[in-house]
């Protein structure tokens, strides 16, 4: 124990320093200008070290010093605003000096030597700090010769913060800027000349022998970070980009960092309607299912972060459940959390889920999603995205649920494989059950690929490129849309803030990127040439997939809403009644696993769905399942 108080006391001698340093200034400073003030004079009466004035001021003035705050700061960072305390600190310590002491009528004060009294001593605190500010950054500079030479692409406020963080780390020497701004050539930034444009990384690098190259330039769109990353690969060094003023609000780490393929996308940060999203949030009960999935997990960091009091996670996996349940207990603590195992389709699960809790909205993210996969089981494409979504949705109405979200794919519309006509089924089956009943509001919304998320691509050519190649790419012409998984779940929540009843709504996702460009992107991430040091080979389309995706129909019309990367899509027309028939049928082939009747009853709930298993050339081996509702509307 006693160890222990000894370390705590010793953890006091650095402020107490400062603390006696400070109040020595203002002794020193009072003195000094007494002393000046009275050697003018022929008999100049005589000045002793220290007095009950002297006392006076010291007490005022150290009292001051606290008040404002002037001990909460390190001198290692002393900074502009720090000097602009001391000036504060200084000028209010001369006017309650001159209250306390005019009971004496300022007896013995002359007043010149309050009226530089505050300036003197500002600058007697000021100087110390700086002298120690700029001698601990020079020893950081220069206390380790194998310091890693760094070149820095930018000249702006980013590049600025970039030097100072270098030169405190102890690990890095920045030795020199470029710049593309005519104005910047030969100016200095703290120190650094600006050497040159950006295309003059290759010769300026090896001319300064630089070991790296760090992209300070925060503005740039993907055709400008692609030139840039260009010109780094020709000077044959590492490079990296600095954090942006995003990733440090967000909480992502501050370091330099690879350049990743979320930056080379190009996507503009989202910044949606927080007010509106945390009123809609607000002490509200939500429930998740796939909530351990890539979309589902950000649903539930997102809706924990702006205001839900509770979480209900439904998982099959037990593993992803885990995870998710301890990274939102240790991120959100006062979030409460409900956590059930199993699989959401089974009426029994969701049932004891939504009892749990007074659910106000649900978000329907369990799905599978992995189109050649499917294209293989199309039994657990519609038992899982079809029929799975009624046993949800259902539920959510017997259980008086305010609000239910489907989170659907671009790949519903003109569907041509069965993860496209599964989804598109789950669609119509919300928008049957949001006609019948005014209790629940049903809303889906429809995107494209996330980065990132199960089933993606991206992490495939990563292991590919790990691997050494080739990268294999289905087709050079092939196109998809992408964005991050963050973006995607923060404009979720800023459609269903704001949403209509039965109300489809797409998000933007910008311009579809072509996949092969893709991996040669990726591959120059890794340093690599495409090309020379991994192959890109074409493998062709696999079943079910298409060459480019749509976000919506032909007939389907987009309307603006508040925010411009949501936009509201009319609800296709199309005979409600018979959605449930199909439903029961459909139930009925799964129990049987009966993947000819299953084909036929997906085709005609979705009926621009072809299934493979029924090819035209044995139309007469197709299994007819009866369906008189269709019949009679065709004669009508």
């Amino acid at each position: 124990m006693s160890s222990w108080r000894w370390q705590d006391a010793l953890a006091y001698v650095p402020r107490v320093a400062v603390i006696g340093h400070d109040l020595a200034m203002v002794w020193l400073a009072w003195q000094l200008l007494h002393f000046v003030r009275y050697t003018i004079w022929v008999d100049s009466p005589p000045l002793p070290l220290f007095s009950w004035t002297t006392a006076i001021v010291l007490v005022v003035q150290g009292l001051v010093f606290w008040k404002v705050g002037l001990y909460k700061g390190l001198w290692r960072f002393a900074s502009v605003t720090d000097i602009g305390n001391i000036f504060r600190a200084s000028f209010l310590g001369v006017a309650a000096i001159v209250l306390v002491l005019a009971f004496r009528r300022l007896e013995g004060v002359p007043l010149s030597v309050l009226a530089l009294y505050p300036i003197v001593l500002a600058a007697f605190l000021g100087m110390p700090r700086l002298v120690y500010r700029a001698w601990s950054d020079y020893r950081a500079s220069r206390s380790d010769g194998a310091m890693r030479r760094v070149l820095i692409l930018g000249a702006g406020s980013t590049a600025s913060t970039l030097i100072r963080d270098l030169r405190r780390s102890g690990e890095y020497d920045p030795i020199g800027l470029l710049d593309d701004a005519p104005h910047l050539k030969g100016a200095k930034l703290h120190g650094l000349s600006v050497l040159g444009t950006l295309d003059d990384v290759p010769e300026v690098a090896r001319e300064t022998a630089a070991r790296l190259l760090v992209i300070a330039i925060p503005g740039l769109d993907s055709a400008g970070l692609q030139r840039v990353m260009g010109l780094c690969e020709a000077a044959g060094l590492p490079y990296r980009i600095a954090p942006t003023v995003d990733d440090l609000l967000a909480g992502r780490e501050a370091a330099l960092k690879e350049v990743s393929i979320e930056d080379l996308l190009g996507r503009q940060p989202v910044q949606p309607d927080w007010a509106l999203i945390r009123h809609w949030l607000g002490t509200r009960s939500i429930l998740v299912t796939g909530a351990g999935g890539s979309i589902g997990s950000e649903l539930c960091r997102q809706c924990a972060r702006h205001g839900a009091t509770r979480l209900v996670l439904v998982e099959i996996s037990e593993l992803l459940l885990s995870t998710i349940e301890s990274e939102l207990r240790a991120s959100f603590p006062s979030v409460e959390l409900i956590c059930v195992l199993g699989d959401c389709g089974d009426p029994a699960v969701i049932k004891h889920a939504l009892a749990r809790a007074q659910v106000d909205a649900v978000f329907h993210a369990a799905a599978y999603k992995h189109v050649p996969v499917l294209e293989a089981q199309l039994r657990e494409a519609v038992r899982n995205n079809v029929l799975a979504s009624h046993t949800v949705a259902e539920a959510a109405v017997l259980a008086g649920v305010g609000q239910f979200v489907l989170i659907s794919t671009d790949k519903a519309v003109n569907p041509i494989n069965a993860l496209g006509a599964s989804k598109r089924g789950a669609e119509m089956v919300c928008q049957a059950l949001d006609r019948k009943q005014a209790r629940t509001r049903f809303v889906t919304v429809r995107f494209g690929n996330v980065l990132g998320s199960a089933g993606s691509v991206v992490p495939l050519f990563r292991k590919q490129i790990a691997a050494g190649g080739p990268v294999t790419v289905t087709d050079p012409r092939v196109t998809r849309y992408f964005m991050t998984i963050p973006e995607a779940c923060l404009l979720i929540l800023q459609a269903v803030s704001s949403s209509t009843k039965g109300a489809v709504y797409t998000l933007d996702m910008g311009q579809p990127v072509p996949i092969v460009k893709l991996a040669e992107q990726m591959i120059r991430l890794a340093g690599r040439v495409p090309g020379r040091d991994i192959q890109i080979v074409f493998s062709g389309l696999r079943p079910g997939e298409k060459l480019h995706e749509t976000l919506y129909y032909a007939d389907e019309h987009n309307t603006p809403t508040a925010h411009p990367k949501v936009l509201e899509t009319n609800v296709r027309s199309f005979a409600h009644e018979p959605v449930m028939q199909i439903l029961a049928q459909m139930r009925e082939a799964s129990r049987h696993y009966d993947l000819l009747a299953l084909a036929a009853l997906l085709e005609q709930l979705v009926p621009e769905y072809r299934c493979h298993l029924l090819d035209a050339t044995s139309a007469t081996q197709r299994k007819v399942v009866p369906f008189a509702a269709r019949e009679s509307q065709r004669k009508q």
